[in-house]
């Protein structure tokens, strides 16, 4: 069991300025604990963000973080990469115990993927436009200062990266409150950031409960910024406290993905792929997920056909065990939610062809669900509207493609999206017409340089690429003598 009794605060480790207890990380593949992190207060975000606003102000002689030379910054991001990759191996065990992540998937996706991040970041901030001329103005970007960074349980350590790496290249210092339900990768970072020599202050970690910690950060009036990942409930609560300070705000959202598969798709190639990658990864509990499977109505039998084959040949396990391709929901709330949601499905109308609420065989220990595929879903029912972040896709028939864009554009939210056709340009005019933030054309895989964000309620801002450092910049105008 990994316990953590101390917070990384202006380059120390400290004690809790008023001691709470502790928080225990269970794992969800045995409903054992293996893990702890400390109760955090608001206290201890006051000390963490004095800790960010120093570092980023320096003593007045220009050594602030926030002024530091572009060169300095990113030589720090290397050298944060660098003790990152000596720990690859340990990320990958972690992150597969308190999230239940096969390993062999997560030493690739929630290790690999985020310290590849890093490096990325490094090479994007040279790429940023820091200055331009515009007539007779010099327009400069500057970091926006001190940002609060609240992070989600899915993918605990690339949401991290995906703000702290690129706000550090920015000039900005930050404060980090990772998810309570799998925080231990963060106490990692922490300590690469300290074997990295990154100045004190630069870096901050304070674990707690959102409604404490999360809303100390948002609501702190010496926090420059605020960037939320999580669901579109709390996401609204961050904006929302955030408000009283009119500080920036950044939210990455949640999602309801629709997968437009087109009547002359190869349907043996896409479909497979559709159900296993696109909605059952990590669980299902990806915002990304593809969870909607739009398909012509007279293909649909052959759709359903081929779905339930590649649900039920997706073997479910522990994380450590070998072969698991499907682990466990991240925690018993989070099990229960889906079964909710799949029993709701049920009551609706809606055709189970595979799956349900029983639990996998062998598998009465654990949070697990089965594979779950559901046919005939209409867009109006609950299961074709919000979010159940679990391993269950809806099938749903269309007539015409204006039928189809319309299905796929009519929940809350517009964050990602496939298209399959045989004809790319065919899928392009329909990509095009999606609402939402990213659209995989024919199996296109994501892209860590391109933008990542959302539309209407999954989300405000960008990260990834040039676009997520320039999210933590200000734009200045500097008026000169024409």
């Amino acid at each position: 069991m990994i316990t953590r009794q101390q917070f990384f605060i202006g380059g120390q480790w400290v004690d809790p300025v008023e001691p709470a207890g502790s928080i225990e990380v269970i794992d969800p593949s045995t409903e054992q604990v293996c893990g702890s992190i400390p109760v955090g207060s608001a206290a201890d975000v006051d000390a963490a963000v004095a800790a960010a606003r120093s570092a980023f102000d320096g003593s007045g002689n220009g050594d602030g973080w926030g002024l530091t030379s572009l060169d300095e910054r990113l030589d720090a991001l290397v050298a944060l990469a660098d003790a990152l990759d000596a720990r690859a191996d340990e990320l990958g065990e972690l992150i597969a115990t308190e999230l239940g992540m096969p390993a062999k998937l997560a030493r690739i996706i929630q290790a690999g993927m985020p310290l590849g991040n890093v490096r990325a970041q490094a090479d994007l901030a040279r790429q940023v436009e820091w200055e331009s001329t515009v007539n007779n103005t010099l327009v400069v970007r500057e970091p926006v200062g001190v940002v609060g960074a609240i992070t989600p349980w899915n993918y605990p350590l690339h949401q991290v990266i995906c703000k702290v790496a690129p706000a550090l290249a920015a000039g900005c210092t930050v404060v980090l409150k990772p998810s309570e339900v799998a925080p231990l990768s963060a106490w990692v970072l922490a300590e690469a950031v300290e074997a990295a020599g990154l100045p004190a202050g630069v870096f901050n970690l304070v674990g707690g409960t959102g409604p404490v910690v999360g809303e100390a950060i948002a609501a702190h009036p010496d926090v420059d910024m605020v960037s939320f990942t999580g669901s579109t409930q709390a996401g609204k609560r961050v904006a929302a406290v955030a408000a009283g300070t009119v500080k920036r705000v950044a939210l990455e959202l949640g999602g309801k993905s629709a997968n437009v598969i087109l009547d002359d798709a190869d349907l043996d190639r896409c479909v497979p792929p559709g159900v296993v990658g696109g909605c059952y990864l990590n669980s299902g509990q990806t915002c990304t997920a593809l969870t909607r499977m739009l398909v012509p109505r007279h293909l649909q039998d052959r759709v359903v056909e081929l779905a339930v084959a590649a649900a039920e040949a997706v073997r479910v396990g522990r994380a450590h065990d070998e072969g698991t391709q499907l682990g466990p929901l991240v925690s018993a709330a989070q099990r229960d939610r889906v079964r909710n949601y799949i029993s709701q499905g049920i009551a609706e109308g809606a055709r189970l062809v595979t799956g349900g609420v029983e639990p996998p065989d062998g598998l009465d220990t654990g949070y697990f669900v089965r594979p779950t595929v559901f046919a005939d879903v209409t867009p109006d029912m609950v299961i074709a509207q919000e979010e159940i972040f679990g391993p269950v896709l809806s099938i749903m028939p269309y007539d015409t493609v204006d039928e189809a864009v319309a299905i796929a554009n009519g929940t809350a939210y517009g964050l990602a999206g496939a298209v399959q056709s045989a004809d790319e340009d065919r899928a392009m005019a329909v990509a095009r017409r999606l609402r939402t933030g990213s659209v995989d054309v024919n199996g296109g895989r994501y892209n860590l340089f391109a933008p990542f964000g959302g539309y209407k309620q999954s989300g405000i801002g960008r990260e990834n690429g040039v676009w997520g450092i320039e999210e933590f910049c200000e734009v200045k105008a500097l008026q000169l003598p024409a």
